[in-house]
């Protein structure tokens, strides 16, 4: 006899009106496993990375001091810690920050390169413009740039993952277009025409501009679709980041066992980069990490998928979107604008992520403000999601259900709460001078 799925009705009208809240994956649920990946993917992605960072390092200047190495430090925030009233006994925190990542200046630079490499060395292989063990240098030669000029990449995107795909796939030779949705910033669209990526323009969201970049590649026989809603390439990009975050996180004598436990939040669009690097630390650390994806409340196109998975969205369709439960996607965030989330992410996260929290835009600024004034570093506003999570996990009834419920309680003074910030490297002054002063006169600075 198949169990009736228990509605919390409350948190269906807190996600209906817009408010902030928790949602945690019902622990008692059994889904099917559909994931179609392994540890070996992993690293085949992260192989993919190594062979290519001398190619990497002769495209980009900014890349030599690492040798053609896309990685980003891991480092403490004590004083975040204190403006976000997070107490030493629930443990300490810390930022991966992909904020600062090179070439893309943002976690899309993950997925996002490593879907372009994969595509640019199988033309390479198929034209024997290199042979397996081959220096991939050659890849930046004439002759290969002659080859892939032949070649379209295109993407859909409303910034970042459209910087990453065009800025790689243009330095490489090939045509780039970025189908761009009307929330995009005119600052990103502007840096790629600069970079020679042709960009293209679309009415309505994100979704549209996918449909409509991805309708197009397929009319063109030479065409190739980096298509976020579905591709393994971007994934597995991201999972790979799992793998140095291991590493680094022994070079900083954090240890990930039951005693010490690792809680990560994650900014969430489409769910492809959050969802890959969950992948990645899941399969690394198993039970002992726990992973969050943030979303803005008037966007949370994952949260709605999860809820409507466990039967919590009465008269839900099967993957609806944010537009289904009366929301309207507006948010300043423009790279967690999305209405929909990924068919695949959706999938793999289904046994693996741990819960989703919303965030008002006004605490997005806020946070960004804080973020600046109090550890000096600069994100952009939908980075800044992951500050929102040690509080909504360790200070709120849910949060602290869901600690108690997995035996947690005791372990937080040896926690380690992980903020995964994600854009906001190439952001324009006087753009950032705006995110400044909206955050400092939100009610939310302090």
């Amino acid at each position: 006899m198949t169990a009736i799925p228990i509605v919390n009705f409350d948190l269906v009208r807190a996600l209906r009106d817009g408010r902030p809240l928790l949602w945690v994956r019902p622990g008692t649920a059994r889904t099917i496993d559909e994931s179609p990946f392994t540890l070996e993917h992993i690293r085949q992605a992260r192989a993919r990375f190594d062979r290519c960072a001398p190619l990497l390092a002769a495209l980009f200047p900014e890349l030599a001091k690492t040798a053609g190495t896309i990685e980003s430090p891991l480092l403490p925030a004590p004083a975040m810690q204190a403006t976000l009233r997070l107490p030493e006994t629930m443990g300490r925190l810390w930022i991966k920050a992909d904020h600062d990542l090179p070439v893309a200046g943002s976690i899309k630079a993950r997925g996002g390169v490593h879907e372009v490499l994969e595509f640019a060395e199988s033309l390479a292989l198929r034209h024997g413009l290199v042979q397996p063990g081959q220096d991939y240098r050659a890849l930046a030669a004439p002759l290969a740039r002659a080859c892939f000029s032949r070649y379209r990449v295109a993407v859909g995107s409303t910034g970042n993952l459209g910087l990453a795909i065009g800025v790689v796939a243009a330095a490489l030779g090939f045509q780039a277009s970025v189908h761009m949705s009307a929330d995009a910033k005119t600052w990103k669209k502007a840096r790629l025409r600069a970079h020679g990526v042709t960009v293209i323009e679309h009415d309505g969201d994100y979704e549209n501009a996918v449909a409509a970049g991805r309708a197009r590649v397929q009319a063109d026989p030479n065409g190739y679709f980096v298509d976020d809603e579905r591709s393994s390439s971007l994934f597995l990009g991201y999972a790979a980041a799992a793998l140095h975050l291991h590493d680094q996180l022994q070079s900083a004598d954090i240890t990930v066992d039951a005693a010490h436990p690792l809680f990560v939040y994650l900014p969430c669009g489409v769910g492809g980069a959050p969802g890959g690097i969950t992948f990645g630390l899941k399969t690394i650390f198993g039970p002992h990490v726990h992973c969050f994806f943030a979303e803005p409340t008037q966007s949370p196109c994952f949260l709605v998928r999860m809820m409507a998975a466990f039967g919590q969205l009465p008269n839900a369709p099967a993957s609806p979107s944010v537009y289904d439960v009366g929301l309207n996607n507006r948010t300043e965030a423009d790279g967690l604008a999305v209405p929909r989330a990924s068919e695949l992410a959706a999938a793999v996260m289904a046994t693996r992520l741990d819960g989703v929290y919303t965030v008002a835009d006004d605490t997005l600024f806020a946070d960004v403000a804080r973020l600046h004034d109090r550890e000096g570093m600069d994100i952009e506003p939908s980075a800044a999601a992951g500050f929102s999570g040690p509080g909504q996990l360790c200070m709120t009834p849910a949060g602290q259900a869901y600690l108690e419920s997995r035996g947690l309680a005791q372990a937080m003074r040896a926690a380690t709460h992980l903020v995964w910030t994600t854009g906001g490297r190439f952001v324009p002054p006087e753009e950032f001078d705006h995110f400044l002063s909206r955050g400092r006169s939100s009610a939310a600075y302090t």
